[in-house]
């Protein structure tokens, strides 16, 4: 039974983290820093979740780092998506296989 409690409050907390802003904001934000802040938010999350996720995906941590290395190069190059993901995914690859042969 407590189950069904506990999914109940957190129905209820994140309906209301959603629907409080909504009711209480009646004009739209002028300030540039907060509109600036806001519009940022959503990398800055998805940065804090995927950068430790890639440094440790792999067996070796030099691997990883150079799969980031390698895949920020190529976005800094403007290579597609695509480019870059094959890119890291061959390197950090190469750099186990070559790891797993020294050892």
């Amino acid at each position: 039974m407590s189950f069904y409690i506990y999914v109940a409050v957190m129905a209820v907390v994140t309906y209301l983290i959603r629907i409080v802003p909504l009711v209480l904001m009646d004009r739209e934000i002028k300030n540039t820093f907060i509109k600036s802040f806001l519009y940022y938010v959503p990398y800055a999350a998805l940065a804090s979740m995927t950068f430790p996720a890639i440094l440790f995906s792999t067996t070796e941590l030099v691997a990883a780092v150079a799969g980031l290395v390698v895949a920020i190069f190529m976005a800094f190059r403007e290579k597609g998506l695509l480019l870059v993901a094959l890119g890291a995914c061959v390197t950090v690859f190469a750099i186990e296989q070559g790891m797993a042969l020294l050892l």
